[in-house]
């Protein structure tokens, strides 16, 4: 005799082999969803392994160096140069040696690709701690100013109006002679102050407009329910901008900093080569500024450093409009 389904139990239903399976379906949180579109980019991709690659270098430069064979602050004008100040091996008189496969710079007898190595490591150290530095005091100041009412979104509005009335290049030619003044009888303390100085350039003039932009973000997320919920039920403050504004304001933040970093190292670059960097710390800028005098002589000097900028400043440009275009898609074309 069988058995009808009206008298089969559930639990018989699921101990059943063949019974079919139903799929489950698994949500995804707007994070997810953009980096999915993220690896879906192939130019993305490709983008993203240059700007690691970059970055290995920079990190790994000592190992590098010893690698090919090549030292920094190593050359001897009197043993690699020639009367006038030329190398003596390799470009752009001599043929390609691994001895120096990017030459050594005149004048000074440096290994032109150590000074590569460890330019990418200057360009790169600069940008990230300005960036970081930066969309921190950003993010803060836009969280509190939004969240604000009266007076102090008043004041908060006036300090970002007198900050983004500073000219940029005007406060780095004012910083760098004072810097110079102050310590320049002392080599290491020049270093370190000229390095400070230039952090809090680019931080300290730079955070403004993702201060606006949180700002407006949060002026309309706070009227939203989950966070006049949270102010009913007695949740701080300080609770309320971490825990429960910030974390939706993950995709304009994220967009902020893939742009920040290449115009930071463009801004590192452009400052060295003004003389306004740091001195006697390799940098691609520095590297420029010493061979534009010889583009018609030794054009390989110029081109190293000119392509080193260029080729990661066009990387993190178009991984930055990739990110900028998987976390919001309405600006996809």
């Amino acid at each position: 005799m069988g058995i009808s389904p009206a008298e089969l139990s559930e639990s018989d239903l699921h101990d059943d082999p063949n019974a079919p399976v139903k799929a489950t379906v698994a949500g995804r949180s707007p994070t997810q969803i953009a980096l999915a579109r993220l690896r879906s980019d192939k130019v993305a991709m490709a983008c993203a392994i240059i700007v690691v690659v970059f970055v290995v270098i920079a990190v790994f430069a000592p190992l590098l160096t010893k690698l090919f064979g090549v030292q920094l602050d190593a050359g001897d004008p009197v043993r690699d140069l020639d009367a006038t100040n030329f190398p003596l091996f390799g470009p752009p008189d001599h043929g390609f040696t691994w001895k120096a496969p990017l030459g050594i710079a005149p004048n000074t007898a440096d290994d032109n690709l150590a000074e590569w190595f460890y330019g990418a490591r200057t360009s790169l150290f600069v940008a990230t701690v300005s960036t970081v530095a930066s969309t921190l005091i950003g993010v803060v100041i836009g969280l509190v100013a939004g969240f604000s009412t009266g007076w102090a979104d008043r004041f908060i509005n006036f300090i970002v109006d007198v900050f983004l009335s500073l000219p940029f290049i005007m406060v780095a030619l004012a910083v760098a002679p004072i810097i110079v003044s102050r310590f320049g009888s002392d080599p290491d303390k020049l270093v370190f102050w000229q390095f400070t100085a230039l952090l809090l350039v680019l931080s300290l003039l730079t955070w403004m407009t993702l201060a606006r932009l949180v700002r407006g973000e949060v002026l309309s997320l706070r009227e939203r329910e989950f966070v006049q919920a949270a102010r009913v039920i007695g949740v701080p403050t300080r609770r309320i901008l971490f825990k429960e504004l910030l974390p939706n304001l993950i995709a304009p933040i994220i967009v902020s900093i893939s742009l920040g970093l290449p115009a930071f190292v463009t801004a590192e670059a452009g400052l060295a080569y003004l003389g306004i960097g740091v001195v006697g710390v390799p940098s691609w800028g520095q590297t420029i500024n010493k061979a534009v005098n010889f583009f018609d002589t030794y054009p390989l000097y110029l081109y190293a450093p000119v392509f080193g900028v260029l080729i990661l400043v066009m990387a993190l440009n178009l991984l930055g409009d990739a990110v900028r275009d998987a976390f919001d898609p309405k600006t996809r074309r």
